[in-house]
């Protein structure tokens, strides 16, 4: 019996999924909400070749089994204390979380690797490169977690005594803690900072964190600063490579259905987010990128916690744009911010 009009329109299958969002390439989102990924890098400025004769030794170590989460972990190979008597051979912690708009990379991508290498070599320090759950699969808060759940890795290993992991418990001194991100990793220090300074998450008194390091830190908000207009206003050239283009899909993606920036995770000084009046911050240092399209909203960061009374430095780097320890970590720019980088930590990793 031949189908109606009718009945065959009511038959027909539904129209494919179709691509939402699509951010460089690597990462689509479709309309019935499955994500594609792709491992396709080439289009980015990629380090081609990670120096393999630096003093660092590393490993892959899993802090979070539930999620399926690992950190990579350098430790220097010729072991100097930093910050007291030669004879004291326990090294600072550096805890830091990589770039990528909560959507994309991994500490595994060579110029994340790179820049943690010489991090570990040159401070020196036991440096903890930790990956996350990433959005639009894990939408924030999911970052921000999984970044509590590092520092409870850490305070356990901490609690373990020679029970910790062999390079934690032979090089690694907890009561010398440092935060540190950049990007997307810089709000995830943020972050953790605060929740810290409020007491959402205690690190009990093995473990402490005596500075945080916010390297051109990925916040957000619906009123465009002043630089941010600008560089939306400006043409990019087609060999241009600007990052900053993709903020605000990245935000889409990695904010809730129906949030803005000025969501608590994306704005720290948005309408909803908790008041920083009361909250104490270790020492911090900013870094600000003269290029970088966030540098106006990075500014005021630095001001508004300087005006609660925190401990804030701010390092300029004029004419660098966002992420260029990243994407050119053996440049002459990488080599002033790993001094300035350890400077402050020589300054706040003292021992007594």
């Amino acid at each position: 019996m031949p189908s109606s009009p009718a009945s065959a329109v009511s038959g027909s299958a539904p129209p494919p999924p179709h691509v939402v969002e699509d951010c460089m390439g690597i990462v689509q989102l479709l309309s019935d909400g499955t994500v594609r990924r792709s491992l396709d890098y080439s289009h980015l400025p990629i380090l081609k070749d990670v120096p393999s004769d630096l003093p660092v030794q590393w490993k892959d170590v899993v802090y979070d089994a539930t999620h399926g989460l690992r950190l990579r972990m350098y430790r220097p190979t010729t072991v100097h204390s930093i910050g007291g008597a030669e004879a004291n051979k326990k090294l600072p912690v550096l805890v830091y979380f990589h770039g990528g708009g909560f959507c994309i990379a991994s500490f595994e991508w060579p110029n994340f690797h790179a820049g943690a290498l010489r991090l570990a070599g040159e401070l020196p320090a036991v440096v903890l490169s930790a990956d996350y759950r990433l959005a639009p699969e894990h939408r924030l808060p999911a970052a921000h977690e999984d970044a509590d759940a590092v520092f409870s890795w850490l305070h356990d290993q901490a609690a373990a005594g020679a029970g910790a992991d062999a390079w934690l418990a032979d090089c690694g001194d907890f009561g010398r803690v440092f935060i540190c991100g950049d990007s997307a990793g810089g709000n995830i220090a943020h972050h953790a900072a605060v929740r810290l300074g409020s007491g959402a998450l205690s690190l009990g008194y093995r473990l402490r964190v005596v500075g945080v390091l916010i390297l051109w830190p990925y916040f957000g908000g619906e009123e465009r600063t002043a630089s941010e207009a600008e560089a939306m206003a400006r043409p990019l050239a087609s060999s241009e490579f600007d990052p900053g283009k993709n903020f605000d899909q990245m935000w889409r993606m990695a904010l809730h259905e129906g949030a803005t920036r000025d969501h608590p995770a994306a704005n720290p000084f948005g309408p909803d987010s908790l008041p920083l009046d009361d909250v104490p911050f270790p020492p911090v240092l900013v870094v600000k990128a003269g290029h970088d399209r966030m540098r106006d909203r990075v500014a005021e960061y630095v001001d508004r916690l300087w005006a609660m009374g925190n401990s804030v430095e701010l390092a300029e780097f004029e004419g660098q744009g966002h992420g260029f320890f990243v994407f050119e970590p053996f440049g002459k720019a990488s080599d002033q911010l790993i001094q300035e980088v350890r400077r402050f930590v020589c300054m706040y990793g003292r021992t007594e």
